[in-house]
């Protein structure tokens, strides 16, 4: 390691303060799609990132520093669970972003299955980077006797993480632009909207340092960036929750002065579709992105106790129509 590389107690501090961020926001966003009787598969991948960003945490810190209280096998055992523990809670966390797209979308819809595809090829890719590691590791068993090991994953891993990642995280940016597009916002709105989705580009930055380190033979750095990118792609898949419940406050403070459209995260009651997907843990049936603007539907009566519902449309009577 290089004289101008973090010192273990330094890389510990780094983790133990971000994965416990990582963890408030995430048991926070429980917290209220618990309180809403909002929770869905979303929230269920969130929850499965939350608890490998923890066993991420754990591992490391017996890994990098009471190391050498334990048997080789166990040094080389929690090198695995650190790296496999990474892979689990950044691709669930991918994951629990494109399936809060998902319950945005109207079940059968062309573009909903397009999402579900996705997800399939999200698991898959994680699969595959889950194989890559033992294979690459297992064929080179030299770094098992190393004081505290620690795989050289080389290039091809650098490369396969910089190729997937960003792809990854392109689809989560765009797909959102996709689906309000053709929604009537004004243009604060949208920007509020994109801007929580597209924080994934956040967690591409740090991927890439990550993957340039693993290239490089970075040593404790690959360490850092690797819990770092954890907990980062945690924080925001969880921001879309977070975001909409804050704004959904400020909603109910300002509603009796001016009444504006609110984005809030949601469903729409609509006539049951064959859609496993469609099923929540609610009375409000799917979810889907409707607008309610609250200066031209005063009579209408506003769901305020759901924070994380999405009323998006002026075109709400047509759909209710179609649907009907």
């Amino acid at each position: 390691m290089s004289s101008s590389g973090p010192t273990l107690a330094q890389t510990e501090v780094v983790e133990i303060v971000i994965t416990i961020i990582a963890t408030v926001v995430t048991s926070f966003r429980l917290y209220v799609r618990v309180r809403q009787r909002r929770l869905w598969i979303d929230d269920a991948w969130a929850t499965l990132g939350m608890i490998f960003d923890f066993t991420l945490l754990v591992a490391l810190c017996l890994y990098l520093q009471d190391f050498e209280k334990y048997p080789q096998g166990v040094r080389v055992a929690l090198y695995y669970i650190s790296a496999q523990s990474f892979y689990i809670a950044v691709w669930s966390s991918r994951l629990s972003i494109l399936f809060t797209i998902v319950r945005l979308t109207v079940p059968g819809t062309f573009f909903r299955r397009v999402l579900i595809t996705t997800a399939i090829i999200f698991g898959i890719v994680w699969a595959l980077l889950f194989s890559q590691l033992w294979w690459i590791c297992e064929n080179i068993p030299g770094w098992k006797t190393q004081p505290r090991p620690q795989c050289n994953l080389g290039r091809t891993v650098a490369i396969t993480q910089i190729i997937t990642d960003v792809l990854g995280d392109s689809v989560l940016i765009f797909t959102p632009f996709c689906l309000i597009y053709r929604v009537r916002l004004s243009r604060g709105q949208k920007v509020r909207v994109l801007s929580v989705f597209s924080a994934s580009a956040i967690t591409t930055v740090v991927s890439l340092i990550h993957a340039y380190y693993i290239f490089s033979g970075g040593g404790i750095r690959v360490i850092m960036t690797a819990i770092v990118e954890a907990s980062i792609s945690l924080i925001v898949a969880n921001l879309s929750v977070v975001v909409a419940f804050i704004f959904h406050l400020n909603a109910e403070d300002d509603a009796p002065s001016s009444p504006t459209p609110i984005i809030t995260f949601g469903s729409l009651p609509r006539k049951r579709a064959r859609d496993p997907l469609a099923m929540t843990f609610t009375d409000a049936g799917t979810t889907a992105v409707v607008l309610e603007d609250l200066s031209e539907s005063r009579s209408r009566s506003l769901k305020t106790s759901d924070t994380d519902e999405i009323t998006l449309s002026n075109r709400e009577r047509k759909q209710t129509r179609d649907l009907c």
